[in-house]
């Protein structure tokens, strides 16, 4: 049994699919890591192992788990931080997550878990904050973007997170930098690594002849750029260009995006597929041109930071169009490996993509750059790797006054 274990808010998601890509590899390096999951996902990937789905223990649904600590209360088992911090609550908010911590707790410690590890800075680091706080166990977490970035009126704020982490991951050197400024006493905690991606379940692009293929996807949010992307084309189009653009993805915009689509007149040549299994998205990276994603900052700060489909599209052999914003930089070397250009400029953004679409050669050579840089830095098995010696690098050790601590019949 591994010393250390994964939380998560839910786990495995569709929409997070580079989370059990991450567990999965570190299995594979001899880590027999066990995972906890505060919700049942509903959107389990279709490629996920069975066999991992099954090993995911899921924590009570909020009722039952409330009813269970009812019963702990009135037998006395309660730790009894616990108690005294959900005595003293009132009516702030995120009780769930102090309420999950004590419960969980006694399971981890029943399993020999010594350490844990959340993904992003929400649910899951918050749950890992309180466990900390009652049991003495300690916690990392890994913060991706706008659970960062975007300020919330949680009682555990992001600074609290980053305080009492034995240290944190952040996907970006971008993010590391940010945060270091944010928390400046803690800067020596702050460490990047890269979202790793599976190499060899990549296919590489061989696009038929006739139209070129662009290719976006994530989900339709403001963050994605989409509207700047569909207004690109709109203006490829009136400069006399012939391709298609598949933007690959579901979400809250879909229905006003697809108004936008017919709003400029670009039905023809840009199509909204919905969302797609992993499959279906490998299909249209080996069959598309280049790759595009209008990367952009929302009204309350949220943004990509690395974005995984980014590097998927690298791997693939396709040259990348997108904007300067966040980590992206740091992916797609302007010039060498695609085009960047500014945020929220369609203009800018359509000139990046004529240049591609109207020299093939070039797009060609950029699209095997990106392939050895692919290689070079997203390769899950090195990522891993990566986080891997952070977490086994000593976590310290559970506060002895803390273990078997239980609160007296109150």
């Amino acid at each position: 049994m591994s010393a250390f274990a994964y939380l998560f808010e839910r786990f495995p998601s569709f929409t997070q699919t580079f989370c059990y890509r991450e567990v999965l590899e570190m299995r594979r390096q001899g880590a027999e890591v066990p995972v906890y999951s505060i919700r049942v996902p509903k959107d389990i990937p279709a490629d996920c192992p069975e066999e991992l789905a099954r090993a995911v223990r899921y924590l009570p649904a909020p009722e039952a788990l409330a009813a269970e600590m009812k019963t702990w209360r009135m037998l006395g088992r309660y730790p009894w931080k616990a108690l005294l911090t959900l005595r003293r609550w009132g009516k702030r908010s995120d009780k769930g997550r102090a309420q999950a911590a004590a419960w969980l707790g006694p399971r981890l410690r029943k399993d020999g878990v010594r350490h844990i590890h959340a993904h992003f800075a929400g649910i899951a680091a918050r749950t890992a904050y309180w466990l900390k706080q009652f049991y003495g166990i300690p916690y990392s977490f890994t913060g991706h973007a706008n659970d960062m970035f975007c300020d919330t009126d949680f009682p555990v704020t992001l600074d609290d997170l980053v305080r009492e982490a034995e240290f944190v991951v952040t996907k970006a050197d971008f993010s590391r930098d940010w945060l270091r400024r944010r928390c400046p006493e803690h800067a020596v905690k702050i460490h990047p690594v890269y979202n790793g991606i599976d190499l060899s379940s990549i296919p590489e692009a061989r696009p038929a002849s006739g139209r070129p293929r662009l290719l976006s996807v994530g989900r339709c949010i403001e963050k994605k750029g989409y509207a700047d992307l569909i207004d690109a084309c709109a203006l490829l189009r009136g400069r006399g260009l012939d391709f298609e653009c598949a933007i690959v993805g579901g979400g809250p915009l879909e229905e006003a995006l697809r108004a936008r689509i017919a709003e400029r007149g670009v039905g023809e040549c840009v199509r909204l597929t919905g969302p797609q299994p992993q499959e279906e998205v490998r299909r249209h990276l080996s069959e598309s041109t280049l790759f595009v994603l209008a990367c952009a900052t929302e009204p309350d700060g949220g943004k990509d930071t690395l974005p995984t489909v980014i590097a998927e599209a690298m791997a693939a052999g396709l040259p990348v169009v997108s904007t300067r914003l966040a980590g992206v930089p740091e992916m797609v070397a302007h010039g060498e490996t695609g085009l960047l250009v500014g945020e929220r400029d369609p203009e800018a953004l359509a000139g990046a993509l004529e240049t591609l679409l109207r020299d093939p050669a070039l797009a060609s050579r950029m699209g095997a750059r990106g392939k050895a840089a692919a290689a070079e830095r997203f390769g899950v098995r090195e990522t891993v790797a990566q986080l891997r010696a952070l977490l086994e690098s000593g976590p310290t050790r559970i506060r002895t006054e803390d273990q078997g601590i239980m609160s007296p019949l109150l």
